[in-house]
């Protein structure tokens, strides 16, 4: 564990895990590594209103209170960090149940709700109901946002497009950009998002009754839907 930094100035625990946790945008980095964020450009692409000068400052604090370790791929997380999981997803519930409610306007990012959503895919249903390859890709339009978004899992790893791959879409999904962040993020359940008409799927058959088993929601969903 890193040297003690002075914070608070007060001897108590709380003090401390605030000294080293306390700051802007640290959890959230904590979250993303948690999730399985590892490369520096991920974790940049997933705190877009974070610069990229402010994370290397958040990375290196973390690595010298000993909450990360960096290797030659990328940043991991030590026993310390792995060890703040339930504190992480403890403040998902706290924040579902008191401070959560309608999505603001600018925290709305549809790129950056697809690039959460691409990690989370699970691409077998494709597999089994289209036609068998190494492939997937997963076509993203929003009606009221003008940029594209192609979801592309090759050999099972996954990556987001903005320009048109050029290859075989296998499912699109489309809805308006508050409409899919509240069923990604459990607050509008799936099938009630399609009969409101606010989610709609083109694809192989049966993908689009099954459509929760393809896109996963995302990790805090449980929390908000049990809030």
């Amino acid at each position: 564990m890193g040297r003690h930094q002075p914070g608070a100035g007060q001897y108590c625990p709380i003090s401390r895990a605030l000294d080293v946790l306390g700051e802007r945008w640290t959890l959230l980095i904590v979250r993303d590594m948690l999730v399985g964020a590892t490369r520096f450009n991920d974790i940049a692409r997933g705190l877009p209103g974070l610069s990229r000068t402010l994370l290397a400052t958040r990375l290196r604090h973390l690595e010298r209170a000993g909450i990360i370790e960096r290797s030659d791929t990328g940043y991991g997380l030590t026993q310390s960090g792995r060890a703040l999981e339930p504190l992480v997803f403890g403040m998902a519930e706290w924040g579902a149940r008191w401070v959560f409610g309608e999505p603001e306007e600018h925290e709305l990012d549809a790129e950056l709700l697809v690039w959460w959503m691409h990690t989370r895919l699970d691409t077998s249903l494709l597999r089994s109901e289209g036609p068998s390859g190494e492939r997937q890709v997963v076509h993203v339009r929003f009606a009221d946002e003008p940029k594209r978004f192609w979801i592309v899992v090759d050999r099972g790893v996954p990556s987001v497009c903005t320009a048109d791959p050029g290859y075989e879409v296998d499912l699109t999904i489309r809805s308006d950009v508050r409409s899919l962040y509240e069923v990604w993020l459990g607050r509008l359940p799936i099938a009630t998002a399609m009969r409101r008409g606010v989610l709609a799927v083109d694809g192989p058959p049966g993908v689009s009754q099954r459509l929760g088993e393809v896109l996963r929601l995302s990790p805090v969903a449980g929390a908000v839907m049990n809030a």
